[in-house]
């Protein structure tokens, strides 16, 4: 196959957690990112809800890891 040039695409998979002990539970990350954190109503803490699947969805998880006020959100 003289000149075949095969390309694909790796998608950075990203792993977001919420450290309980260190969440305050003040909602920024729900506001920021409501299809990736939600509201534990019981514990009154933050928690992922699922992990993010797209490009768009990384990027608002990255943008409330970083709105934290305690630093309680890690994206890896």
């Amino acid at each position: 196959m003289k000149g075949f040039i095969s390309a694909f695409h790796i998608s950075h998979m990203v792993s977001v957690s919420v450290n309980e002990e260190t969440c305050i539970g003040c909602g920024a990350c729900v506001a920021l990112a409501p299809q990736i954190f939600e509201l534990d109503m019981e514990k009154m803490k933050s928690r992922v809800k699922k992990q993010p699947e797209n490009d768009e969805e990384k990027k608002l998880a990255k943008q409330a890891a970083e709105a934290c006020p305690v630093g309680a959100i890690t994206v890896q």
